[in-house]
């Protein structure tokens, strides 16, 4: 298993820290549109997908594998985006589903005067669920296509 290795143990530290990173960027972009801005949630998730991506490539390519260069910068974007957009196909319909079934749980359960609308936590609750499961899929493949020139020892 590639997690029982010290180095991968560390690079999968490094791939979440990074992931933290661009989850800000995902919630933060994500609300910025769908709350302030009023884009419609599912379009506004896909953008703050997008923003994520981008700015998890560039610190995932210069922090977490610095060691993986034989490969050009083009080659490693490409094959980052074609796993972030199977990642995107995941959570995408994720994100809908848990989305339309956890608002009508914090309605019901919270009073109308809480601090933050059931909308907003059954949003946010959703969008996080749905980026830890492609956190996941999202390391295993990259480790295993884009980033597969690094030693695992």
């Amino acid at each position: 298993m590639i997690l029982t290795k010290r180095n991968e143990q560390r690079r999968f530290f490094r791939f979440a820290i990074v992931g933290a990173i661009g989850a800000v960027v995902d919630f933060g972009l994500f609300n910025l549109l769908s709350a302030v801005l009023h884009v419609d949630t599912v379009v506004s998730s896909v953008i703050s997908f997008v923003a994520a991506v981008l700015n998890n490539f560039l610190w995932n390519r210069y922090w977490t594998y610095p060691d993986s260069r034989s490969k050009s910068v083009s080659t490693q974007i490409i094959q980052f985006a074609a796993i972030n957009v199977i990642g995107l196909l995941i959570r995408t319909p994720l994100f809908a589903f848990l989305e339309s079934a956890t608002v009508p749980v914090f309605e019901k359960m919270l009073p109308s005067n809480f601090f933050f609308s059931a909308t907003f936590l059954g949003h946010n609750l959703s969008l996080a669920t749905a980026i830890l499961v492609v956190m996941m899929w999202n390391f295993f493949a990259n480790r295993l296509w884009t980033y597969n020139d690094v030693k695992s020892d």
